[in-house]
């Protein structure tokens, strides 16, 4: 009896999505502090977190930045793309303008702390912050980046495309 599964019907291999979001609001960008027990315990991030099965990039990143910063934001478009690990965990990130909302900690328990920072206030953190995290925001408040926006004039609207 020859074996059902051969290497042409595997499944391909699976990755670990992740979106981060980039929440300008002025002059400045959205931090949280990750609290303790988190695997970044201490430093400071943009929101970001994983894709829930069923849910689409940019409303995960929308979700994951009110949980974590009790702040709503829009999508304004893709900043890009960002490899994780080596063990194939790949995030997307997008620029947001902020909605609403105070910053505050994550009722969770994921962050202890969240607010606005100019550069000028980045730039006397005391407290870590993620090396991508910082290098991203900074980009976004010195202007050194491109948002893909998203263009709803596509062949499977409703369905978003970044073009």
């Amino acid at each position: 009896m020859e074996d059902s599964t051969s290497d042409s019907h595997k499944s391909p291999p699976k990755h670990i999505m992740c979106v981060g979001a980039v929440v300008s609001k002025d002059d400045q960008v959205l931090l949280v502090r990750q609290a303790k027990g988190h695997p970044l315990e201490g430093q400071w991030s943009i929101p970001w977190g994983y894709v829930d099965e069923d849910e689409f990039p940019d409303v995960a990143a929308c979700r994951e930045t009110l949980e974590e910063s009790g702040v709503e934001a829009e999508i304004l478009g893709l900043i890009g793309i960002q490899e994780l690990h080596d063990q194939g965990w790949v995030a997307i990130v997008f620029h947001c303008r902020y909605v609403q909302g105070a910053p505050s900690a994550d009722h969770n328990g994921e962050t202890d702390r969240a607010g606005f920072f100019s550069l000028d206030e980045i730039d006397l953190f005391e407290d870590p912050i993620e090396p991508w995290c910082e290098w991203i925001a900074r980009r976004v408040l010195e202007g050194k980046h491109i948002v893909i926006p998203m263009d709803a004039d596509n062949p499977y609207t409703p369905l978003k495309s970044f073009l």
